[in-house]
C-alpha cells in the first residue's frame, strides 16, 4: 500500500463519498471509485460499507487510518521545511502560543527581539495547549507557550513565569472595597468560569472546593481573555491569570488578589529530539527577560 493509496483512503474517510474525495484530491469521481476498488482487491478485504451512496469505514480501514497518522504528520513537517527552503527562510522561527500568552508576554518579547533582529521573520500561531504540544512534536514549530502545567514526556518544558490567580470585575462593584476576594465574596455575582478541561478552570474549582464553597457558574468560556472582556462590561466576575488581567488593556476592569492563593505558571515547550535554532534560542531569552520584568512589576 503506497502513500497515494493511503492519501486516497484518508480522503474518502473524511468526505464519506467518492465525489467529495475526488473534489478534494483534484481527480474525477470514476478515478477515485476505480482506485478504491483496485485497493480493496489488492488488500483482499473491504475498506468501506456502502449505505445510501455513502461510504462508512470498516474496522480495518480505521486501523490503517490510525496507523498512518504518524506518516502524514512527518510528511506535514517535511512540507513545512521544504516550503521554508524554497523561500530561503534561513532567518525564520516558528512559535505557537495559547491566547493569554499570545496577547501578553509574546508581543512584548517580539518587540524586543525585532529591535535586534529586524530581518528575521517570525511566524506566530495561536492554538490550544494540546494542539501546541502536537505541533512541537511534529517539528512544525520550535517553541510553544502555554499556561497551567506541562506534562508531555516527549517535550522539554520550562516554567518562566508564576503568579497567583486574581479576581476581575467591572469598576464600580462593591468588591472594589475589598483588599482580597474569596469564593464566599462572589456569591452575589454571576461567575464567569473557564472550562473544567482548562487547567486554570480546574484550579479555580479546586480552590472553591478547598474552602467548602459551592462552585456555580453563570457563563463558561475557553480563555481568560474572553472572561476578562465579559467581566469588563459588567456581565459577571471571573478568576483569571495575572497576565490576562493586567496586560489586556482593559480600561474598566478592577483586579484583586484571590484567596485561597492559587499559583498558575506559564511555561515553554520545545522538542527533546531537535536542538533550538540560534534565533529561537535568542527569542526564548527575550521571553524570559520580559516575563521577569512583568513579574517584578506585578510584585
Amino acid at each position: 500500500m503506497n502513500l497515494r493509496q493511503l492519501e486516497l483512503l484518508r480522503a474518502i474517510m473524511r468526505c464519506e463519498t467518492t465525489v467529495g474525495a475526488a473534489r478534494e484530491l483534484g481527480l474525477s469521481q470514476p478515478s477515485v471509485s476505480n482506485a478504491l476498488k483496485n485497493l480493496e482487491s489488492q488488500l483482499g478485504f473491504p475498506l468501506f460499507d456502502r449505505v445510501n451512496n455513502r461510504l462508512f469505514p470498516t474496522d480495518a480501514a480505521r486501523v490503517i487510518h490510525h496507523e498512518s497518522d504518524s506518516i502524514f504528520s512527518l510528511h506535514e513537517a517535511l512540507e513545512v521545511k521544504i516550503g521554508d527552503l524554497k523561500e530561503n527562510r534561513a532567518g525564520l522561527i516558528r512559535i505557537v502560543a495559547t491566547p493569554p500568552l499570545a496577547q501578553s508576554v509574546i508581543p512584548q518579547a517580539l518587540q524586543q527581539f525585532r529591535r535586534r533582529n529586524s530581518k528575521v521573520r517570525v511566524m506566530l500561531d495561536v492554538m490550544s495547549i494540546g494542539t501546541i504540544a502536537d505541533n512541537i512534536e511534529k517539528g512544525i514549530s520550535e517553541l510553544g507557550f502555554g499556561l497551567g502545567a506541562a506534562d508531555h514526556e516527549s517535550l522539554i518544558s520550562e516554567v518562566f513565569f508564576s503568579k497567583p490567580l486574581v479576581c476581575v470585575f467591572r469598576k464600580g462593584l462593591p468588591l472594589e472595597k475589598k483588599a482580597t476576594v474569596t469564593p464566599a465574596d462572589l456569591r452575589p455575582y454571576p461567575l464567569i468560569s473557564l472550562g473544567r478541561a482548562n487547567r486554570l478552570g480546574f484550579a479555580v474549582r479546586e480552590a472553591f472546593k478547598s474552602v467548602d464553597e459551592e462552585f456555580n457558574f453563570a457563563i463558561e468560556v475557553r480563555y481568560s481573555n474572553t472572561a476578562c472582556s465579559i467581566a469588563e462590561i459588567g456581565v459577571g466576575v471571573a478568576i483569571v491569570d495575572q497576565l490576562s488581567a493586567y496586560l489586556g488593556g482593559y480600561k474598566n476592569l478592577e483586579v484583586r488578589p484571590f484567596e485561597p492563593v492559587t499559583p498558575i505558571s506559564a511555561f515553554v515547550m520545545q522538542s527533546r529530539n531537535r536542538p533550538l535554532s540560534r534565533m529561537a534560542a535568542m527569542f526564548l531569552k527575550d521571553v524570559r527577560s520580559i516575563a521577569s520584568k512583568i513579574g517584578g512589576a506585578l510584585g
